[in-house]
């Protein structure tokens, strides 16, 4: 058995639980996925990206939906060693990239204001948007996870003075595609776990830009921060992540001071006293 085939027997085998259920439940409950679909999935080199590209190939083959699949890695600048790292990877996992060159570091390390971080996921999306639609996608897949959401809903909450979370899919405002988190169920600790089984290693951040910078980026010092905290939350209970997810799914109106919906503002005195 060749080295990839042992690593997607894990998936289906030893975290079929963890992981691949939970990513046919993302899939299912939120309607990901639909007959006819071309997927552009796009693989940062990270763990979460290779993972979702070995999950959606499983799908694809054993699913109950004919679907394309597109696997894109953009290359931003890399270093030499990391975007061979990248290959090797791919190669070892047996996942038929396309790698699109872009000097998207460059760019960033000339702005002056604003965080990196924020600029470089800006043009990075906005370069696979038009990378996806021009492979004939009518869908984009990126590999964040149920922590991405649980941090993403803490920082909005902490930081922002909103109650607002990271959506399972979303349409884009000015590209005819949408957006799909398949692994949006499937926590980080298994997705670490099945990399640790398999002795994979991936890139974590190959950004020549931040290496560059002695202090963290504020916003991914925060991100950091929610995600000790949701570390702490799992060593008290095993119930308060799940509470913390569910909550966005769970929202009483009655007991809302206000709300937002398609930029209209809504208070809670609107209707008070037409209520008795």
């Amino acid at each position: 058995m060749e080295r990839y085939q042992e690593i997607e027997k894990s998936i289906i085998t030893k975290y079929r639980n963890s992981i691949y259920k939970r990513f046919r439940n993302s899939i299912d409950e939120y309607n990901l996925i639909n007959e006819g679909d071309k997927i552009c999935v796009c693989i940062s080199g990270g763990k979460d990206s290779m993972l979702l590209a070995k999950c959606l190939q499983e799908y694809q083959r054993h699913g109950d939906k004919k679907f394309k699949l597109e696997f894109i890695a953009m290359d931003p600048g890399y270093s030499e060693a990391n975007r061979k790292k990248i290959e090797e990877n791919a190669n070892i996992l047996n996942i038929p990239i396309k790698i699109i060159n872009k000097n998207i570091f460059d760019v960033v390390d000339k702005q002056t204001w604003g965080s990196p971080c924020f600029l470089c996921a800006k043009m990075r999306r906005g370069c696979l948007y038009n990378i996806a639609e021009d492979l004939g996608c009518n869908k984009i897949a990126l590999g964040h996870h149920y922590d991405d959401v649980l941090e993403t809903m803490l920082l909005n909450i902490f930081y922002a003075g909103e109650v607002k979370t990271m959506m399972p899919k979303i349409h884009s405002d000015n590209f005819n595609l949408e957006l799909i988190r398949p692994l949006y169920l499937v926590k980080e600790p298994d997705i670490i776990s099945w990399r640790d089984y398999n002795k994979l290693e991936f890139l974590d951040c190959a950004c020549k830009v931040t290496q560059k910078i002695k202090q963290e980026d504020e916003k991914a010092s925060k991100r950091k921060a929610m995600k000790n905290l949701i570390a702490k939350f799992r060593q008290e209970s095993e119930y308060i992540d799940k509470s913390i997810f569910h909550s966005m799914s769970n929202v009483n109106l009655n007991s809302m001071l206000g709300w937002k919906k398609d930029g209209k503002e809504y208070n809670f005195l609107d209707e008070y006293d037409n209520e008795n």
